[in-house]
């Protein structure tokens, strides 16, 4: 009996609802728009809020941005002129996470009513700019955007089921910001406590490095992975991440959730209909042999460079 691989894992915590029914059968059709968003000169607040309106479309990009050019320019103001980037930073910690008039005494906060991130709604940064209670996806987004418009050298980083920021100062030291908890400067060791990884994934940079812009790009862009699964559209949950996977070969997450699409596939097309190995139809049976191979190559890729069932919970 042939046993599959299923990891039910979601970026930074679990999501099991669909946010938002949209027309989005076409795999084809969904591929090239996420293709699009790979496209050169597109910044990545540009590349999430894209992502935000493909799984809700309410979602207003313009209002976003402008909301958030306004901020970088009040901290800018709370900075002072020639600020350095330690000032510059800090004064961003400030305006995001501590009560004053540049907020409305209403700082941005980890969301505790929702730990689980259950509500799909919570993933998008609209949302977190209107609640002010977000996620290790919202949260890092805002602070990442507005510290790009300040200038500020500031990256995505992956641990197990986390982003992250990493902060490059003026003299070239690198630190990790927990855009979870105020900003705080934060260390690899941490990570590796709170959320264990193997040496080998860490060697592999599957982990706690400094993601380029393209690899960011694929980790905003699995939430469409997610809500295509979640649908139980895994031919486009596959499309999507073929494009993922071209633009970062190396994303274990991106694997092991086309693995389980591939899953979902054989549990659609097989689990109850036939009692019988041999009364699946050939074709059927020869697609079912595919998506399985899929299924395990998948795993394995992800497997190799050092990702672990535990990094997040699998079944």
């Amino acid at each position: 009996m042939k046993i599959l691989r299923i990891a039910i894992l979601v970026l930074c915590l679990p999501i099991t609802a669909v946010f938002a029914q949209t027309p989005e059968n076409d795999s084809a059709r969904l591929q090239a728009r996420t293709e699009a968003l790979f496209e050169q000169g597109r910044d990545l607040l540009d590349i999430k809020l894209s992502v935000d309106q493909m799984v809700d479309p309410t979602t207003n990009a313009q209002t976003v941005t402008s909301m958030i050019d306004r901020m970088a320019d009040d901290v800018k103001t709370m900075a002072g002129g020639n600020a350095k980037s330690a000032e510059t930073l800090t004064a961003l910690k400030r305006y995001l996470y501590e009560a004053g008039a540049w907020n409305d005494n209403r700082p941005f906060q980890y969301d505790l009513d929702h730990p689980l991130g259950e509500k799909p709604a919570n993933r998008l940064l609209q949302r977190y700019l209107t609640t002010r209670r977000g996620n290790c996806i919202t949260m890092p987004m805002l602070m990442l955007s507005v510290g790009q418009r300040l200038g500020l050298k500031v990256t995505l980083a992956e641990a197990p089921l986390h982003v992250f920021i990493k902060y490059t100062d003026d003299d070239g030291a690198v630190w990790n910001l927990e855009a979870t908890s105020g900003g705080g400067f934060t260390r690899d060791v941490w990570y590796r406590q709170k959320l264990p990884m193997s040496d080998k994934a860490v060697a592999n940079g599957v982990y706690l490095r400094s993601l380029s812009h393209g690899e960011s790009a694929a980790l905003i862009a699995s939430f469409l992975v997610e809500r295509q699964i979640d649908a139980g559209a895994f031919e486009n949950a596959i499309s999507v991440s073929d494009v993922l996977l071209r633009h970062y070969p190396t994303f274990a997450y991106g694997l092991v959730k086309k693995g389980s699409a591939f899953s979902g596939l054989l549990r659609r097309e097989l689990a109850g209909k036939y009692t019988r190995m041999e009364d699946i139809p050939a074709d059927l049976k020869a697609k079912a042999d595919q998506w399985y191979g899929q299924n395990m190559q998948a795993f394995a890729r992800a497997e190799a460079m050092g990702w672990r069932p535990q990094d997040g919970q699998t079944e």
